[in-house]
């Protein structure tokens, strides 16, 4: 049927060093109409002729112009354009609007393209940041020689992420790979300051004699200028990212904007942050040790 109706390749020609395509086909009037097509004669197994009509029922229906399968189960793929919104806030429309609606048995759905691609990057994402900060702690902690101060200026790191957060809102942008990398570069440079404020307390309770809480106090102001200028030549460097400048450059422009928005909150409040927790943390550290003495004179 398929050879009379549409034609099938049975040879090549060959004609002056190019070949020919030899198509048979059926007459034209067996494409005319059903009652055509009902008196088609078809070839049996044991060589005889019989009509079309005698072994099929030719009726007019709707069909798929293709059919695509994924795992051997046949897919219908649904596809738009993004215009004035983000593919996560879509996605979660979509899925809202689905959840009331009563599919017919053996019909599933499932979102996939750019969002499927988005929720992998976010989670490969997720997984380097937390390395990230594994990593930065055990740099801290082979240099200090500690596992206290390394953990008292890791606690620059969610003030950081606080404020990336609240640039990204502010500017009215969404959470994207770009702002997940510079959540990522948060992470590795907002401890910074953290590092250069902890040190000078050490080094002033360590050459100076200082006690703990004069240490911390002549500290602070003494270091506040190295930690603005930190914070400010890295974040004038960035506003030209955060702008969006040049061909593609809004793609980009969340990453800036969070590392600005991140370093600057994380800085403002390390100032007042990071002075308090070395102070309640080492005064419980300090009645740790009492303690523990203690009971080794009693013992």
């Amino acid at each position: 049927i398929r050879t009379v109706l549409t034609g099938s390749t049975v040879t090549r020609y060959k004609y002056q060093g190019s070949e020919i395509n030899v198509i048979l086909k059926g007459a034209d009037i067996y494409d005319q109409g059903i009652a055509s097509l009902s008196d088609l004669m078809i070839n049996t197994p044991v060589g005889s002729l019989i009509p079309l009509s005698q072994v099929a029922n030719i009726e007019l229906a709707q069909g798929p112009r293709r059919i695509d399968r994924e795992g051997q189960v046949r897919v219908v793929t649904i596809s738009s354009q993004i215009y004035q919104r983000d593919l996560g806030g879509i996605a979660r429309d979509i899925e809202l609007m689905l959840e009331d609606y009563s599919f017919p048995a053996g019909y599933t759905y499932s979102i996939g393209g750019e969002f499927t691609e988005l929720q992998d990057a976010l989670d490969d994402l997720s997984l380097a940041l937390v390395l990230s900060v594994i990593l930065v702690y055990m740099v801290l902690a082979s240099q200090f020689e500690s596992f206290l101060h390394p953990f008292i200026i890791m606690f620059a790191v969610p003030l950081s992420f606080s404020g990336g957060a609240l640039g990204i809102f502010l500017t009215g942008n969404r959470l994207s790979v770009p702002a997940m990398i510079g959540a990522i570069i948060l992470a590795g440079i907002v401890v910074n300051d953290a590092i250069v404020l902890v040190d000078y307390i050490n080094t002033r309770r360590r050459e100076y004699g200082e006690d703990l809480k004069t240490a911390v106090t002549n500290a602070g102001p003494i270091r506040l200028r190295p930690i603005l200028i930190t914070t400010l030549t890295t974040s004038l460097a960035l506003i030209p990212l955060s702008l969006g400048l040049g061909e593609g450059g809004e793609l980009l422009a969340p990453m800036g904007i969070a590392v600005i928005f991140g370093i600057t909150v994380a800085t403002l409040l390390t100032l007042v942050f990071i002075p308090a927790m070395y102070l309640m943390l080492e005064n419980i550290a300090q009645k740790i040790k009492v303690i523990r003495s203690n009971n080794k004179e009693e013992a």
